[in-house]
This record gives C-alpha cells, sequence and structure tokens, in this order.
C-alpha cells in the first residue's frame, strides 16, 4: 500500500493553491482529480475576475479571504508572468434605494481600506464609461480579471517544483481514519480500484465536498452542510464591447445576467443568472437571452438580443438555497470536527478565485491542519 504524506482532492483553483502551499513547507502532496483535466468544473467556469473584497458580509471569511486574497493575487501574476489586468469595476445605483446601498458600501469599502474606491455621480460614471446609465455609481480601481488556466498552469507547475504529484482521472471512494490516526483512502484511477494512505487529508472538491465527507467514515455527519447548487449562465457580446472596465449591479439585476465582465481578450460578457439545479447542468438555454437584455437595458439601454450569443455556464456550490441569503464558506479543519490532520471545505464560491491563495495561505497555517 503506497502512503504519501498529504492527499488534496480536487485539482481547482483552491485544490491547486493549498497542494502549492503545503508542497512548499516540504511536505509530499498528491492530488487527487476526478475529471481528467484540472480546473474542469467551477474553477473554469467563472467570470475569471478579481474582486476588491468590501461586497461581503461583513467579517465573513469571504470578506477577510478576498481583501488578503487580492493583493496576493496580483503580486502572484506579476512575478510568475501570469496574464491578468487591473481595468477597474464600476457599481451602478439604478435607483434610489440601491443609491443607500452604495453609500453602505462605500463606507466599508472606506472600513477596510480599500484603495481608491470612490461613489461618484451619473456625470461622473459616464465621463469613465459613456454607455453607462445610472443616478450613481461607485468606482473600485483595484478590481480586474485574471486568465484563471493561467493561473493553474501556474499553481500546478510551481507544486511540482516542490515535489507534489497530479493524479487525473482518479476518484476517491471511500476514506477510513485507521487507529494510528491515518487516513486509509480507497480510489478509482482508469477503472482500476486502489488504495493508499495519507497522513493529511484536504477537501477541495468543490460541488464534490459534500458526499467526499459523507464517504469519511468516523466523520461527524452532523457536521457535513447541506449544499445547494446554483447554476449561472453566461451570454457573450458580440460586435464592439460597450465597456472599457467592470459593471457589477448592485439589485436583483445583478442576479438576472446583468453583470458585465471581460475576458483577458478583450471580448465582453454578461452574466451570470441565477438558476437553482440539482444536477450538474452545464448547457445555456438561448430562451434567457430575452430575460438578459431586460436586465442588462436598466443600464445600458442599447443592448439588444441580436448582440448576445450563447457562451458557457457554471454552477456555484452554496450551503443556502431559494430564497435564502447567500451563505458564507464552510471550512471545516481539526477546531471544528475534532479530527486531526483533516479539513473540508464546502460552497468555495465567488470570490473563490480571487482569495485561493488567501485560503491556501488559511487552510494550511490557520485552520489548525499542521498543529
Amino acid at each position: 500500500m503506497d502512503h504519501v504524506t498529504c492527499i488534496v482532492v480536487g485539482a481547482g483553483v483552491v485544490g491547486l493553491a493549498i497542494a502549492r502551499e503545503l508542497a512548499m513547507t516540504g511536505r509530499e502532496v498528491v492530488i487527487v482529480e476526478v475529471n481528467n483535466r484540472m480546473g474542469e468544473e467551477t474553477s473554469s467556469r467563472s467570470n475569471e475576475v478579481i474582486h476588491a473584497g468590501f461586497l461581503y458580509p461583513p467579517d465573513s471569511i469571504k470578506e477577510r479571504l478576498c481583501i488578503r486574497g487580492r493583493d496576493l493575487m496580483y503580486r502572484y501574476c506579476e512575478t510568475h508572468g501570469v496574464g491578468h489586468r487591473q481595468v477597474g469595476k464600476l457599481l451602478p445605483a439604478l435607483d434610489d434605494r440601491e443609491v443607500g446601498i452604495l453609500e453602505r458600501l462605500t463606507e466599508r469599502a472606506n472600513v477596510l481600506q480599500v484603495p481608491g474606491v470612490e461613489l461618484l455621480s451619473a456625470a461622473e460614471a459616464r465621463r469613465l464609461e459613456p454607455n453607462l446609465n445610472c443616478q450613481a455609481a461607485i468606482y473600485s480601481p483595484v478590481s480586474g480579471i485574471v486568465d484563471s488556466h493561467g493561473l493553474m498552469i501556474s499553481l500546478l507547475a510551481d507544486a511540482e517544483a516542490h515535489g507534489a504529484m497530479l493524479a487525473l482521472g482518479t476518484s476517491v471512494d471511500a476514506v477510513h481514519i485507521e487507529p494510528s490516526g491515518r487516513f486509509r483512502v480507497d480510489f478509482t484511477a482508469d477503472n482500476v480500484p486502489g488504495t493508499m494512505t495519507a497522513d493529511y487529508l484536504i477537501n477541495a472538491s468543490g460541488l464534490g465536498a459534500r458526499p467526499l465527507a459523507q464517504r469519511i467514515e468516523g466523520y461527524p455527519q452532523a457536521l457535513v452542510p447541506n449544499v445547494h447548487f446554483a447554476k449561472g449562465s453566461f451570454f457573450s457580446c458580440q460586435g464592439k464591447t460597450p465597456f472599457s472596465r467592470l459593471i457589477m449591479p448592485v439589485g436583483d439585476t445583478l442576479w438576472r445576467g446583468g453583470a458585465f465582465t471581460l475576458d483577458m481578450a478583450g471580448q465582453g460578457r454578461f452574466g451570470p443568472n441565477l438558476e437553482w439545479v440539482t444536477t450538474r447542468d452545464y448547457s445555456v438555454n438561448p430562451d434567457d437571452v430575452g430575460a438578459f437584455v431586460e436586465n442588462i437595458s436598466r443600464y445600458w439601454p442599447d443592448v439588444n438580443a441580436e448582440r448576445l450569443q450563447v457562451s458557457y455556464a457554471g454552477i456555484r456550490p452554496r450551503l443556502t438555497g431559494p430564497g435564502e441569503p447567500v451563505s458564507d464558506w464552510a471550512i471545516h479543519g481539526p477546531q471544528v470536527h475534532g479530527i486531526a490532520n483533516l479539513v473540508n471545505l464546502y460552497a468555495v464560491e465567488t470570490p473563490g478565485l480571487t482569495a485561493c491563495l488567501a485560503t491556501a495561505e488559511h487552510v494550511v497555517h490557520e485552520s489548525g491542519l499542521l498543529s
């Protein structure tokens, strides 16, 4: 039976960052990924935004790790040659109620010392983005975009340079906690069953985090949270891009497909919307274009359906479902469940990409994993 020091389950951006951080401590690391490519699920289906960090509930895990992660992300991209652009973001208010939301968000950004955040008048916002219709807008200059695939390649290269290995097409079927405290992991690779043991186990398997936790023999199942699947579809914007910055409304328009983002090639896209699903269905319904146009037109009146083309969809894991406030993440280390050397990460959705390096720091050095 093979033995390794650390097993990280999940080769999305968070799992890769954790594997890198562990490998850099000198520990032997194997990354196990059920798909045949890394980042096949949530990580490759995001909007690739680097978030500033002031939009999340105060003192939440999301807020803290996003702010730390934003700075780490820009520094990492600069030093490792990962494609990124600090394009900035505008958050338009479309009515009086939303202006009040902007005022509160601006106050929070100031408390958090997020650089350069300003509350602009409609005229000031239009000087930055002439096509933008709004009553007011927040300008966040530190928001940006990143080549998520290039980032994952770089994180894996770093991890491998420190001795880590990636096992693709490998499913974890069961985990047993031995009397010694080691984890015995039953897996299947290329339809061949196998077993290995590890001193440390990190469950960073994204959409599969809950089922994996349920397969850990002896794990307190009452601590395994329900996870809901929030699907989001994107439509690309054909022709000349209407905005040079990211546009993120603060009201219901946001979750109805109204956000505008850019990719590294300068292609614009709108989304995601929000659809609750129970399966991993990544199809995009072309009939949704009407609802997208209706919501986008609130801040870009010239939009029309002919400009929007079906692009892609992603699924975000959440601890809360329809009609409930968006949840924080759950990072359960030994301090939560009492099992040494084990960390389960649940519902790490937006801003998971931005926060991946900070999340890795937290899991490896602050969660009680190595204590």
